[in-house]
């Protein structure tokens, strides 16, 4: 899946992964159901990364909520993706240090990373075998594993 591109109309309901189309109401419902209080601008970015399949950077999804009349600061757009992030409701990839992007799709699942383009391609999760972890440490307990494949394509350019 690669990142969608920008689009200037913001659609009054949101489609979350599994393509149901939720009203405003139902994003609400989607945040406190995850212990969030959905403040307008918590609503409005919400808005944005369900409405699009894709991996947005956190000025990516600055850019998308303010295209319209909305106006959201990028200090509470970068807070309340990492609310979202902590609480759930979207996932955290750290593609390099200075590269991290916001992933709605909660299904598990892995990803490629273009080193060169910057776009981030799903993989399904049934195509990563993962084997021979070491044991974790006394009293913690496994969140999860992500794979983040970083890859170059060769040029098509002659040198």
């Amino acid at each position: 899946m690669q990142r969608a591109p920008f689009s200037a109309a913001v659609s009054m309901e949101v489609t979350h992964m599994d393509a149901k189309t939720y009203t405003h109401d139902e994003v609400g419902s989607m945040l406190r159901d995850h212990g969030i209080n959905p403040t307008a601008q918590r609503v409005e970015i919400a808005r944005e990364l369900f409405s699009r399949k894709g991996h947005y950077s956190a000025e990516d999804v600055f850019t998308l909520v303010n295209n319209e009349q909305a106006q959201v600061s990028k200090a509470t757009v970068y807070n309340t993706l990492g609310l979202f992030a902590e609480k759930g409701l979207i996932r955290q990839l750290i593609v390099d240090p200075t590269k991290v992007f916001y992933d709605p799709n909660m299904i598990p699942h892995h990803h490629f990373y273009d080193v060169v383009t910057g776009v981030l391609t799903d993989i399904d999760a049934e195509e990563v075998r993962i084997t021979g972890l070491p044991p974790l440490p006394a009293g913690a307990q496994m969140e999860g594993v992500d794979v983040i494949v970083r890859m170059r394509r060769p040029s098509t350019e002659a040198r």
